[in-house]
C-alpha cells in the first residue's frame, strides 16, 4: 500500500544544510497499523509529512497504492491527497465552525450534493461516537472529542491511508486508550492502512502490527511488535521498551547498588525475557527441583503483545556455581533470553 524508497529530506538553514530524513526506505502492507517511533528531532514527523508530500522529499520515491507521488503535478497531487487522511497532535479544528462544519470542509471538493454530504457527516460522527455533538463548537469539546472530530474529518474522503502524527500526545492516558481503540476499530471496519508517529512505546505496543525505530533521520531497527519487544537489537529500542514496561526502573535499582546488601558471594542478578510457550512454564520451580538453585524474584512484568504473553523477570540466582550455570543453560534451552546484570 505504501512504499518509501531512499527518502531524504534536507532543509537549508542559516547554519547550513540539515538532513532531517536520511535515506529511509520502508514498505507498509495494506490494512496494517505501522508505527514509527523516535525521540524529538529523530525526523519521524518530517518523514510522515513526506508521505503525503506536505514536505516534498529532497530525493527518493513515495509510492502510495502503486502511484509515485513525487512524479505527479500539483493538480494530480491534490486529487491523490484526498485518499490520504491525516490527524495531528493539536487537532487543527476551525474554532469558528461547528463539528458539522469542520467535517464539511473536508468534503468541499467531493462532488457530493448537500443531502449526501449531510448523510456522510452523520455516518462519520456515528462511527467515532459523537452523533450528539454535531452542532457543538470545538471550544465545547474535550481533547478526546476534538480528536474524534479530527478522525471523522480525516475519513471524510474514504482514504486508503491514515497518517497519525503524535495524535495522542496531548491526551491523558485514559483518553489516549479510547482514541487508540477507536483507531483499531476504524482499521478493522474500513480495512484502512494506518501509520502512527509517536515517541511513546506504550502507543506502539497497544495498537501497531509492526514498528520502525528512528534516530537522527535514519531507521535503526524494524520488525513485528512481538519481535521488537522480545528481542530488541538497538540500544535505543531497548531503552524505549524498558521505559514502557518499567524495566528501566529495575535496571536503575541494580546499577545503583541498592540490591548489593541482599546478595551473597556467587549470586547472579539476571533479567529474563520469555515469550510464547515459555511464558506459561513454571521455570522458577523447575530451577530448584532440577538444580537446587534458588531464584529470588525481585522484579516482574508481563505484557500481552498481539495476544501473546511477553514476560520480564528480574531474579537473583543462588547456588553452587556449576548448578547456577546449568540452570542458566536450562533457561536458554527453553527459549528464555538471559541478560546478566552487574
Amino acid at each position: 500500500m505504501l512504499e518509501l524508497k531512499h527518502i531524504t529530506k534536507t532543509f537549508q538553514t542559516e547554519a547550513g544544510a540539515v538532513t532531517a530524513v536520511d535515506d529511509v526506505s520502508l514498505s507498509i502492507r495494506p490494512g496494517e497499523i505501522f508505527g514509527i517511533i523516535g525521540f524529538s528531532g529523530a525526523g519521524k514527523s518530517t518523514l510522515v509529512r513526506c508521505i503525503n508530500l506536505l514536505e516534498r522529499p529532497t530525493s527518493g520515491e513515495v509510492i502510495v497504492d502503486g502511484t509515485d507521488l513525487t512524479k505527479l503535478s500539483d493538480a494530480e497531487l491534490r486529487v491523490v491527497r484526498r485518499r490520504i487522511g491525516m490527524i495531528f497532535q493539536h487537532f487543527n479544528l476551525m474554532p469558528s465552525r461547528t463539528v458539522f462544519g469542520n467535517i464539511a470542509l473536508a468534503l468541499r471538493h467531493s462532488g457530493l450534493d448537500k443531502e449526501a454530504k449531510a448523510r456522510k457527516i452523520k455516518e462519520l460522527l456515528a462511527l467515532v461516537g459523537l452523533s450528539d455533538k454535531i452542532n457543538a463548537y470545538p471550544a465545547q469539546l474535550s481533547g478526546g472529542q476534538k480528536q474524534r472530530v479530527a478522525i471523522a474529518r480525516a475519513l471524510a474522503n474514504d482514504p486508503k491511508v491514515l497518517l497519525c502524527d503524535e495524535a495522542t500526545s496531548a491526551l491523558d492516558p485514559q483518553t489516549t486508550h479510547s482514541i487508540l481503540k477507536l483507531l483499531k476499530e476504524v482499521n478493522q471496519k474500513l480495512k484502512l492502512t494506518i501509520v502512527v508517529i509517536t515517541h511513546q512505546m506504550a502507543v506502539i505496543k497497544e495498537i501497531c502490527d509492526r514498528v520502525a525505530v528512528m534516530k537522527k533521520g535514519r531507521i535503526i531497527e524494524e520488525g513485528s511488535i512481538t519481535e521488537i519487544f522480545a528481542h530488541p537489537q538497538a540500544d535505543l529500542t531497548k531503552d524505549f521498551i524498558n521505559t514502557a514496561n518499567n524495566v528501566k526502573k529495575f535496571l536503575e535499582v541494580v546499577s545503583s547498588g541498592e540490591l548489593a546488601s541482599e546478595l551473597n558471594a556467587g549470586d547472579k542478578v539476571l533479567l529474563l525475557t520469555y515469550t510464547g510457550k515459555s511464558a506459561g512454564e513454571p521455570m522458577v520451580v523447575a530451577l530448584y527441583e532440577r538444580f537446587h538453585v534458588k531464584a529470588n524474584i525481585v522484579f516482574g512484568n508481563i505484557d500481552f503483545i498481539q495476544g501473546s504473553a511477553l514476560g520480564k523477570l528480574g531474579v537473583v540466582l543462588s547456588g553452587e556455581p556449576e548448578a547456577v550455570a546449568a540452570a542458566q543453560q536450562y533457561l536458554r534451552d527453553n527459549g528464555v533470553a538471559i541478560e546478566e546484570l552487574s
